[in-house]
């Protein structure tokens, strides 16, 4: 049996929530920009819980807006999908599991754009979201006249184009946009595309004007790992104790996060916001990004290395063992969480970080360490050297931890094989790749065998870390120790006597 809506009733009682029929009869309320499983796991799945609670009462209109993929899937099942929750919560497991019947129709922008149009006629629709990648929102000069636009900030302009011809400009038919892309200030960056994009199209002043008064573009922070599509054998094991077959079944952990910057005029708009404490509507949003950036990535990052040299393959595996966990969460907890670079409370410090720990431990992600440590100078520039300099005015000594992180990065760089413009690190006599830019120049570094120089020459290069990391009192000499450590035990006792 597929899922659909005629089979709906077929589906045993007790294996999982139904829809119920009216919510098939609401109302289109949201424009949404993208068919991927984020959009899917997260406002989707907001949607959807509002709605089934009697709130917001609204679906969601979506567009294909690329030509990659199908949306066959999503007209034989009628919008409806699978998902699947999976994870810990306040140290408990959850696998639990919905039929989400927040989308009502999928339009092809490629084959259906003037239908796209027409539904700027909808008096109803009030929202628009985008999740295009963050390479999707790029000012593309271009025609929105043409049938489709290529860009989405080009398709999003012609639709609000459109809107306010048909509704002569009037300041009730404004949109509130949120874009989800991974790009801090993305709502920012994207009416400013727009009102770029105006200006080429040669655009009327008085709908310039309606597009900056009243239409609202709301940065956004988005937070959920969606592996998307299960493997076939956890696909097919949840099918059989569900009694259907779904081509769009979407796997997600448990932790939920979609902090919108907004007033009381969006948080009305969006009444779905009051079903999930998961959204969070607020003027500044920048606690969100600087909680997730610096606990979650940061702690990720100053990780990677370490634990891909003392032989970890996920951070599951790493935070069964004692000795590891111990070293992860006193890096984030009593490192990193006291030096994020703004003024936060102990106890948003504290939650933020026990659900970040339950985030390591979820039993049903395969989260790579090899795969974090892609672009690992850069990352640990951008996410951990703000809150080291923040950590020096603060306490004016090395950070024990976060140099052990550092070393490790050192460790982890050091090329022992070149092929063609490929750069491989060896571990337990296997080589593996290193997935960084940097890679040449760190191949350069390890022709001595002089570590003091080494690390002198990197911490100095401040075209990497934006300053002379030698200038942090102790800081070189507390990494060299560690990296000469490391090189001559190995990463694993050097863990285990870190004080």
């Amino acid at each position: 049996m597929h899922l659909s809506k005629k089979h709906l009733a077929s589906i045993p009682s007790g294996v999982i929530e139904i829809p119920d029929e009216k919510i098939f009869k609401l109302p289109e309320k949201i424009l949404q920009f993208g068919t991927g499983v984020l959009l899917r796991a997260l406002p989707d799945y907001f949607v959807d819980k509002a709605n089934r609670n009697g709130i917001f009462n609204g679906r969601i209109l979506v567009i294909k807006s690329t030509k990659a993929g199908d949306s066959e899937s999503f007209d034989r099942q009628d919008g409806l999908y699978t998902i699947c929750e999976r994870g810990i919560e306040s140290g408990i497991g959850i696998d639990r599991a919905i039929i989400c019947s927040a989308i009502s129709r999928v339009l092809s922008a490629s084959h259906q754009w003037a239908e796209v149009l027409l539904s700027a006629a909808n008096e109803q629709m009030k929202i628009v979201i985008s999740n295009t990648t963050e390479v999707g929102v790029q000012l593309l000069k271009e025609s929105i006249f043409q049938s489709p636009p290529a860009s989405f900030p080009a398709k999003l302009l012609a639709f609000l184009f459109e809107r306010y011809k048909i509704f002569k400009g009037e300041a009730s038919a404004g949109m509130v946009i949120i874009p989800t892309e991974l790009l801090s200030d993305n709502g920012k960056i994207l009416k400013q595309i727009l009102i770029e994009l105006s200006a080429f199209n040669e655009l009327d002043a008085s709908f310039v004007e309606w597009l900056e008064k009243h239409n609202h573009f709301c940065s956004s922070l988005v937070d959920r790992i969606v592996p998307g599509k299960p493997v076939q054998e956890i696909k097919q094991e949840l099918e059989q104790n569900l009694g259907y077959t779904d081509e769009l079944m979407t796997v997600c952990e448990v932790y939920r996060l979609w902090a919108i910057e907004g007033d009381e005029h969006i948080r009305k708009i969006l009444s779905f916001y009051s079903e999930d404490e998961g959204v969070i509507i607020t003027r500044d949003i920048t606690k969100y990004k600087e909680l997730k950036l610096r606990m979650l990535n940061a702690t990720h990052t100053l990780c990677c290395g370490l634990a891909h040299l003392s032989g970890f393959l996920t951070v599951k595996d790493a935070m069964d063992n004692q000795v590891f966990s111990s070293y992860l969460q006193n890096l984030m907890m009593d490192e990193i969480g006291e030096a994020i670079p703004m003024e936060l409370t102990e106890n948003e410090i504290n939650e933020f970080g026990k659900k970040v720990l339950d985030r390591f431990r979820n039993p049903y992600l395969q989260h790579h360490w090899l795969s974090i440590t892609m672009q690992y100078s850069s990352k640990l520039s951008m996410r951990v050297i703000p809150v080291l300099k923040r950590y020096y005015e603060l306490f004016n000594k090395p950070p024990v931890f976060i140099s052990l992180g550092f070393a490790a990065f050192i460790l982890f760089m050091r090329p022992v094989k070149k092929d063609s413009d490929k750069y491989f690190g060896m571990h337990n006599g296997m080589h593996y790749l290193i997935n960084d830019d940097r890679a040449p120049n760190f191949y350069n570094l390890w022709q001595t065998d002089a570590v003091d120089d080494l690390v002198h020459t990197l911490f100095a290069n401040t075209e990497i870390w934006n300053i002379n990391l030698n200038s942090l009192e102790g800081f070189e000499e507390s990494v060299t120790k560690k990296l000469k450590s490391l090189i001559r035990s190995g990463t694993y006792p050097v863990l285990s006597a870190l004080k």
